[in-house]
């Protein structure tokens, strides 16, 4: 459906006859931005309608006797002195579970070819984020189904988890997996990944990604594009909070990724030096702070009298070269609940995921793990932050002492057990076995070439001889001791066969 019909169709039934109707008309028009004389009553986040021009416009600035506005499409129809009317309708998009499985744009129009979005209901794209009162603690954890996170940086449903790092180390392929993994969750969270300013071969290669996997069939895609207008950018992670809030409200729990802000703090620079807005800090708006702010508040664990439903947002920040303390990275590090720190360095030793254990953190921590998850991963952040201080050290040295030997080894090997492919994610039962098999067992004594190697085994021998194992952890969250022991039996006779 045109957006100017969809947009007309949401009229009806408001009293809007041609004496009460408000008319403008366009004073400048620049790089997608337009200024307006005339619209007296006209709101800020209003909808405004190019009649000639067949496209719509967002009034985002209100001065003494003009407003500037961003078009929503292309501004080759628009000149000085184009028509402008007031539609007195906020921005909204649609919402509901006729969304899943699309690939729309922030407007909410079909980019997938599919027909029509059969949606039964519209909200505005600016909503404020629920109050302290509304919501409640962080605590059921949402699985991401990638060892190093699920062990050492659990997430929660209603957190925002931040994923940083520099461009090509693989901060897209954790959100994807964890996308993915939510396929063998137990109430499976709707899913909504905005592709905010990305490249549409790398959106239809992850599309395509989706769908083998067959996770597409709960999540809906939200795309703004490089060539796409610069409101298209800035509005495109508000879209994906939208779609998302509409299952938090109805008791249901969602899960956005923002790919990635950066990209939309370009674009809102961008908007915001045409509208002649005074320009701060590397020439950002003084309100940089306040468009992720409002954005990632909405993210939340709502409390039980709200419906229980949830939002968790992984936002992603592009860096420069590592450099964490630039602008917008320190902004979105002080809104977020913790961030997942992708390294270079450790993305060229081959250490996938590049996860720098010293700089993550999860501000939300083992509240949101299950207690089996808990219980074998207590001291593994500590263990991995001194082996890695140890590991520093011994380079400059060879005289160690058999412990630190010994905890260098250790160390080595838990690091290769955390390794793991992309689009691989884990059951949390297989993860459980295999972080209790690096911190309960003595695997320095197996060769470093075949960790690999011993980690499938163990899963494999637990699969096939102590299923009732694995079905415990996934249908309880615990391990008991009668459990940590049988594994332990399996491990020592795997061992064994390594020379152990």
């Amino acid at each position: 459906m045109d957006i100017i019909e969809q947009f007309k169709k949401q009229l009806q039934g408001l009293d809007v006859s041609p004496e009460t109707e408000e008319v403008g008309e366009v004073t400048e028009v620049k790089d997608g931005v337009v200024k307006i004389s005339g619209l007296k009553g006209v709101e800020n986040f209003e909808m405004v309608e190019f009649d000639e021009a067949g496209v719509m416009g967002l009034v985002l600035n209100l001065e003494e006797y003009e407003v500037g506005a961003v078009i929503l499409g292309s501004d080759k129809n628009i000149k000085e002195g184009t028509t402008v009317k007031r539609t007195k309708k906020v921005f909204s998009v649609p919402v509901g579970e006729g969304l899943l499985g699309r690939v729309v744009d922030p407007l909410g129009r079909p980019l997938d070819g599919k027909g029509e979005i059969k949606a039964k209901e519209h909200l505005p794209l600016e909503r404020k984020g629920p109050s302290v009162i509304e919501r409640q603690a962080v605590t059921k954890p949402l699985h991401t189904g990638i060892k190093m996170i699920d062990a050492l940086i659990p997430i929660g449903r209603g957190q925002r988890e931040l994923i940083i790092g520099d461009r090509g180390l693989g901060k897209t392929a954790i959100a994807l997996d964890a996308i993915i993994n939510q396929k063998n969750e137990k109430n499976r969270p709707y899913c909504i990944y905005v592709a905010c300013g990305q490249k549409k071969a790398k959106v239809r290669r992850l599309i395509a990604t989706l769908e083998k996997e067959g996770a597409m069939e709960y999540t809906t895609v939200v795309c703004a594009f490089p060539d796409d207008p610069a409101s298209f950018v800035f509005l495109a992670p508000f879209a994906g909070a939208t779609i998302g809030e509409y299952f938090r409200d109805n008791k249901q729990d969602a899960l956005v990724v923002y790919d990635d802000l950066t990209r939309q703090a370009w674009a809102w620079r961008e908007i915001s030096l045409i509208l002649r807005r005074p320009p701060g800090r590397e020439a950002y708006p003084g309100d940089v702070f306040y468009l992720h702010s409002r954005l990632l508040e909405r993210a939340a664990m709502m409390s039980d009298e709200m419906g229980g439903g949830s939002l968790t947002a992984l936002p992603v920040i592009e860096t420069q070269a590592g450099d964490i303390s630039g602008y917008i990275p320190t902004n979105v590090i002080s809104i977020t609940d913790g961030q997942i720190f992708l390294d270079s360095t450790l993305f060229r030793k081959e250490q996938k995921p590049a996860i720098n254990i010293g700089t993550s953190v999860s501000r939300v921590g083992s509240s949101a793990q299950m207690k089996a998850t808990k219980k074998v991963a207590g001291r593994l952040k500590l263990d991995l932050a001194q082996f890695q201080e140890l590991e520093r050290f011994s380079e400059f040295t060879e005289e160690l002492d058999p412990q630190t030997k010994k905890t260098i080894e250790r160390g080595k090997r838990m690091r290769m057990l955390l390794r793991q492919p992309d689009l691989a994610p884990l059951p949390i039962e297989k993860e459980v076995i295999v972080i209790f098999t690096g911190a309960n067992s003595d695997i320095e004594e197996v060769p470093m070439d075949k960790i690999k190697e011993f980690e499938t085994e163990v899963v494999r021998m637990v699969e096939l001889e102590k299923p009732e194992i694995m079905k415990e952890i996934r249908d309880t969250g615990d391990m008991s001791d009668a459990s940590k022991n049988a594994v332990l039996e399996v491990i020592k006779k795997i061992k064994k066969g390594y020379g152990a």
